[in-house]
Order: C-alpha cells, then sequence, then structure tokens
C-alpha cells in the first residue's frame, strides 16, 4: 500500500499559488510511490465573506513577496481588483472552490494536484471569481466533465458536506497556516514535510527521508 502524502491548501492563499509548481512537480515524481490527496482549508469562511476592498491593501504588497520568494506571476486580470478594489465586485471565500475540488476527486483522483493549482491559476492569473459558477466552466472542458452533471453536484448538499469535513480534517491535522504537505506513516503517524512555501530540492529530501523511515519501519 503506498504512503499518502497530504497536500493542505486553499484556493484562495497566494503563497499556495506560488507553491503550486512544485507540488506539481512533486506529484508528478512520486506518482508510482504515493498517492496524493488535496485537501481545502477553508482560509475564508463563506460566513466570513468580505468585500474585496478589506484585505486588497495587505495583498498589494504581499504578492510581491510571493512573486520574488517563487518566481509565480500573478495575473493583470487579478491584479486589477486589488488595485481598484471600489470598482471590484468580489466578496471572496474558500466554500466555492473546495466543493469544486470535492466533486473533482470523483472522477479524477490522480489529478487532484493539477486541478488544484489550476483553480489558483483561475483565480491568479485570469482573474476568474471563484465564487461565480461560470468561473469553473473551461476547467469541465479541458476534464472532460459534463457540466449538467457537474453543477447540479456543485448545488448539493452532499459536497458541501464533503468540503466542510475537510476543513476540518486541515484542523484535525493541526494545520495552521498554508501550504502545507504532510506524509501519512501509519494510522496515527503524520510527517510534516512542508510548512509554508518549500523550494522543490528541500521538499523532495525531506520526502526522501519520510520514505526511508517509513521503509525501516516496515
Amino acid at each position: 500500500m503506498l504512503p499518502v502524502t497530504y497536500y493542505c491548501y486553499d484556493a484562495y492563499c497566494g503563497w499556495c499559488y506560488g507553491f503550486s509548481p512544485v507540488i506539481k512537480r512533486i506529484a508528478e515524481e512520486y506518482k508510482d510511490r504515493m498517492k496524493f490527496e488535496v485537501l481545502s482549508g477553508g482560509m475564508i469562511p463563506a460566513e466570513n465573506a468580505r468585500h474585496i476592498k478589506t484585505m486588497a491593501g495587505y495583498i498589494s504588497r504581499a504578492y510581491k513577496t510571493v512573486e520574488e520568494t517563487t518566481g509565480i506571476e500573478f495575473g493583470k486580470d487579478y491584479l486589477w481588483h486589488i488595485f481598484n478594489p471600489d470598482e471590484s465586485d468580489w466578496f471572496p471565500h474558500s466554500e466555492k472552490a473546495a466543493v469544486a475540488l470535492c466533486i473533482f476527486k470523483e472522477f479524477h483522483p490522480g489529478l487532484q494536484v493539477q486541478f488544484a493549482a489550476d483553480l489558483q491559476y483561475a483565480l491568479h492569473y485570469e482573474g476568474r471569481d471563484l465564487t461565480d459558477d461560470e468561473a469553473y466552466r473551461h476547467l469541465l472542458e479541458k476534464y472532460q466533465l459534463d457540466p449538467a452533471v457537474f453543477y447540479q453536484k456543485m448545488h448539493s448538499e452532499v459536497y458541501l458536506e464533503k468540503a466542510t469535513y475537510e476543513f476540518a480534517l486541515c484542523r484535525q491535522l493541526q494545520v495552521t497556516g498554508f501550504p502545507a504537505v504532510l506524509v501519512q506513516a501509519t494510522d496515527s503517524k503524520f510527517y510534516l514535510v512542508a510548512r509554508g512555501f518549500t523550494p522543490h530540492e528541500s521538499l523532495k529530501e525531506r520526502i526522501e527521508s519520510v520514505l526511508a523511515q517509513i521503509t525501516e519501519s516496515n
């Protein structure tokens, strides 16, 4: 049985966006040695959704740090909302993107790291509002998902419960910030291999160390 790696992220987390090329590469490199499970963290609860202007000032400074540290680029369509918040109609929250991921996992469980990265690109580069159903339509075509089925599930309480469970699971795993990566060794033993942005080589070294320990203990 393959060890499971949990990638705890949030679609609205800028540092997760910067980390997405790293985790995508890791998922590809270790696809034959580990299973990858993406968990949404619920960074912005739907009941706490506030207008983008409440966080635009912070993001207008922080995004540059993310770009300089990770090499990722934020798109002009996203940044328009950050630098013109009074004209924006965004009320960001994490719920709908988390529901979308739960639905996606049922169809393509082996591609969930890729899909999470696509959600982040849709928001942070293309400037799509992930609280809007239409923000997902282009990805349904990419992954050959039936829009009628997807949107029916999107508005089902079943998938909202699944998303809420993921939020709770991240808390249970004592994840206090995103991104975070944990490798599960046993039912009760987890190794934290990334907390916050972690370069590829550092993450790979930690994973190799954990896999060696798991092999020894078996």
